[in-house]
């Protein structure tokens, strides 16, 4: 390996993000946020490391296992990088905001860092883009999520998306409805998260037929709906189930174009959840583009609240592949207040500097701006095409 290789290698999931397509995550980024304001999320920054029992503080198991920790060498406590962001924002409104009326809207972007990637995303830095609803609990709080989710995708032009609709609760609820032995339960969690009915049948008990039918009724909201408003549940489990059905049917009213899927018992990244969940994918996107539900903010004890988080990752990968903007070459003696006005005009301008190899002729000049990769050069106080 060259000096110059060396220099350049990072860890895996880690990534430099180099021009033209920084510059285009960080406009998205932008008008996502500019969504997220304008249907009322104020937005709020949170530290990149924070001590690690409040950041980690109600938070699923998986977050803490995600943990970069660190020791803070001033108050020798311990520190954790954050994997996610939705915990800090709780973490804010249970504090800062805690006298700030309710339901609380609030917005975020930021990078997270994770100690290991999935098959389906391996970078582990990337950056979230989200929305929390805290202090309300109603299937039109969990509805304007998904649907804010889903307009702000719409502005910044990313196509064929779609939303699976999820209530990982509910296979817990029928767990506790029909009295299922502890290792039991271990085993239909994982037969679930396998969509493994034959291990599901295997399982004794009376729950193992419900959760058949749940697991077969998933599929697109037009035949899943009809099949769950025929099933019967135990109480609680059937409260949840008329919730997910409630959302579903109000996301369908809508006008937003994105195609609907239901799939009651998908439990697989809900481990926090506590009600009516989501994933949000995009048609030849490998990877989610975000994901979000119903939560207690600042932990198990906290407020109901209902959040999203855009993966922009993701969400680059759903979208075309940026082009960089026309440049205008200004050769040497060009006055600065033309500089300036130009690039109030939007013109993005490539100045010659001195003591730089520098064109003495307006052919010369035209040969160092295609050397320096602009489209246009600026002569005798005009703009003009390099190939004219």
């Amino acid at each position: 390996m060259t000096e110059l290789a060396r220099k350049a290698l990072l860890p895996a999931g880690l990534q430099d993000v180099l021009p033209v397509v920084a510059a285009q995550e960080a406009e998205i980024r932008e008008k996502l946020m500019a969504s997220f304001a304008l249907a009322g999320y104020d937005r709020v920054k949170t530290p990149l490391v924070e001590f690690e029992e409040s950041l980690l503080e109600g938070a699923a198991p998986e977050l803490a296992k995600q943990t970069f920790r660190l020791m803070d060498p001033v108050s020798h406590r311990m520190m954790g990088v954050r994997s996610d962001m939705t915990p800090q924002v709780g973490r804010i409104a249970a504090t800062r905001l805690k006298d700030d009326p309710r339901p609380l809207r609030l917005a975020y972007s930021g990078d997270v860092l994770r100690i290991q990637g999935t098959q389906l995303r391996p970078e582990r830095q990337f950056a979230q883009v989200g929305a929390e609803l805290i202090g309300v609990s109603s299937a039109a709080a969990d509805t304007e999520i998904v649907l804010l989710a889903l307009e702000a995708l719409e502005n910044v032009g990313l196509p064929d998306v779609s939303v699976d609709l999820n209530l990982p609760t509910l296979p817990t609820r029928l767990f506790e409805a029909f009295s299922v032995a502890p290792d039991d339960r271990e085993k239909l969690t994982e037969a679930l998260e396998r969509r493994d009915v034959a291990a599901i049948k295997a399982a004794s008990g009376p729950v193992t037929d419900v959760l058949v039918t749940l697991l077969e009724a998933a599929g697109p909201a037009s035949t899943a709906l009809p099949r769950l408003k025929r099933l019967e549940l135990p109480m609680g489990a059937s409260e949840d189930l008329h919730r997910l059905i409630e959302v579903a049917e109000r996301i369908l009213a809508s006008d937003l174009d994105a195609a609907l899927t239901v799939d009651p018992v998908e439990m697989a990244g809900f481990r926090y959840q506590t009600g009516v969940s989501f994933t949000i994918f995009g048609k030849h996107v490998r990877g989610e583009l975000g994901r979000g539900g119903r939560y207690r903010a600042g932990g198990a004890s906290g407020e109901a609240a209902t959040g999203m988080s855009l993966f922009m990752d993701t969400v680059l990968r759903g979208l075309e592949s940026p082009s960089a903007k026309p440049r205008v070459y200004l050769p040497l003696g060009v006055a600065q207040h033309e500089a300036r006005k130009l690039r109030r005009e939007g013109h993005v301008t490539i100045a010659a500097l001195e003591g730089a190899a520098e064109a003495k002729t307006a052919d010369a000049a035209r040969k160092e701006a295609a050397r320096m990769g602009c489209d246009f050069i600026y002569l005798d106080g005009r703009v003009e095409p390099l190939d004219a």
